[in-house]
């Protein structure tokens, strides 16, 4: 059995963070190192524990954002996952600029809040739809500009720009991979190898890049 994914939970509302940590503790693939309520426990605990995973909120004391940035800096082995209710475009594109992986709300279901720690254990990534509808609308324009001689996008292959349409369209990789009837690693692969090709942090960039290229 391989070792469980160690995670620590920073939420400066204790009911909040005690049902999460609660809903994680729940699964035996994934072990609560440590619990934490500021910005700056949560820098501490990264350095000292170093866990696969942390679970931040937005509004924390000391910033959330300045703890993803701190923590992206500190302990870059580190998959930081945003919890949190604040949905603003701004605030959603500095996080993952900074650094977080994913950036869900507090609405999400426990089901799927454990789905989205294992994805991005796994090196995926995940945004809310919700935020990833706004990103789309507002974010590319920042990310790419136009005028270079051979597009990044040239350089993907025919399933690579297979692959790509269906992340657009906030597909996972399992869903991916039942859709084209591939093996789920097989799409992993696919999707590190485009992100890499495409000099992206993620998949949603991915996405916004593909929406800039459907435009004329």
């Amino acid at each position: 059995m391989s070792d469980p994914i160690r995670i620590a939970v920073v939420d400066d509302h204790p009911m909040l963070r005690e049902g999460v940590v609660r809903t994680l503790r729940d699964e035996a693939d994934i072990e609560v190192v440590s619990e934490g309520g500021t910005a700056a426990e949560a820098v501490d605990i990264a350095q000292q524990l170093l866990p696969d995973i942390m679970l931040l909120d937005m509004n924390m004391p000391g910033s959330g954002l300045a703890a993803i940035e701190r923590i992206s800096q500190l302990c870059p082995a580190i998959r930081l996952i945003v919890l949190t209710v604040q949905e603003d475009h701004d605030t959603v594109t500095q996080a993952l600029q900074l650094g977080a992986r994913a950036y869900a709300l507090k609405g999400v279901g426990a089901s799927e809040l454990v789905d989205i720690v294992r994805a991005v254990h796994d090196g995926g990534s995940y945004v809310s739809p919700s935020l990833a509808a706004k990103l789309l609308a507002n974010f590319g324009s920042k990310e790419r500009k136009a005028g270079s001689e051979q597009e990044p996008i040239e350089t993907l292959t025919a399933r690579e720009e297979q692959i790509l349409v269906l992340l657009g369209k906030g597909l996972r990789n399992k869903e991916i991979a039942r859709q084209l009837d591939l093996k789920e690693k097989t799409v992993k692969h696919y999707v590190t190898n485009i992100l890499q090709k495409l000099q992206l942090r993620n998949r949603v960039e991915a996405a916004v890049l593909l929406q800039k290229q459907s435009k004329p």
